[in-house]
């Protein structure tokens, strides 16, 4: 679940959201970002929120696909997330080889490059070895709710 709420500002502090700590990575709660003085919050359903400030309101949200994007955009999770997949893919193929197989790829498409034996079968591998690596990210995202 996503909740959103808007930080209270003191001459003093700062109030946010009270999350509890969970020394199980499946069950911490993640600040994902601000967007527009909006803070967004995933909590596993598996948590139970603490009391909250009574100076906040905190709502669950709804995430609609522009937002989902919006908070992908900015959130510093997201971008380790798609750090990390680029690291899966580079620890066996660089990006001279990515940029190769699309090379050759598009080339056969048009018709105007014939593939050489092998070539298909290191293609089909390279284009795995991405889908496995893209779908490692779309797992975690989903963790977060995104």
């Amino acid at each position: 679940m996503i909740y959103a709420y808007t930080k209270v500002s003191t001459p003093y502090t700062t109030i946010q959201m009270a999350l509890p700590y969970e020394m199980d990575s499946e069950n911490q709660c993640t600040e994902l970002c601000t967007l527009e003085g909006v803070t967004y919050v995933s909590v596993p359903d598996s948590v139970t929120l603490p009391d909250q400030p009574a100076e906040l309101t905190i709502t669950e949200t709804t995430i609609t696909p522009e937002l989902r994007e919006q908070i992908k955009a900015a959130s510093p999770h997201c971008a380790l997330i798609a750090e990390r997949m680029e690291a899966r893919i580079r620890s066996k193929y660089s990006l001279s080889d990515e940029q190769y197989f699309a090379r050759i790829g598009v080339g056969a498409a048009l018709g105007v490059h014939q593939l050489e034996p092998g070539e298909q079968d290191e293609m089909l591998a390279f284009g795995a070895w991405v889908e496995s690596a893209r779908q490692w990210g779309r797992d975690e995202r989903a963790k977060l709710g995104l």
